[in-house]
């Protein structure tokens, strides 16, 4: 099983059992970065999965790949070892 297919499965087990985790960001293209941020998986595809942070107006979507988890660019706390 490759490491990308392993990551898969434990992000649709997290939204399985409980949507609500905690990630860090480190996007270049993203600033600031995000650390220890609150956030809802929302639904999950086959290349990637989506994430809402806050409520009401001040909610935020993103789209995160499962490459971004298995290159660091997204770490979910939760998924720590």
């Amino acid at each position: 099983m490759s490491e990308l297919t392993l990551i898969k499965q434990q992000v649709r087990n997290l939204y399985e059992t409980d949507p609500h985790i905690h990630i860090n960001v480190y996007i270049p293209r993203l600033k600031p970065n995000i650390k220890n941020a609150e956030v809802v998986i929302t639904g999950i595809y086959p290349n990637l999965f989506r994430i809402e942070q806050g409520s009401g107006s001040e909610r935020r979507r993103y789209t995160v790949q499962y490459t971004e988890v298995l290159t660091k660019q997204v770490e979910i706390i939760e998924l720590k070892n």
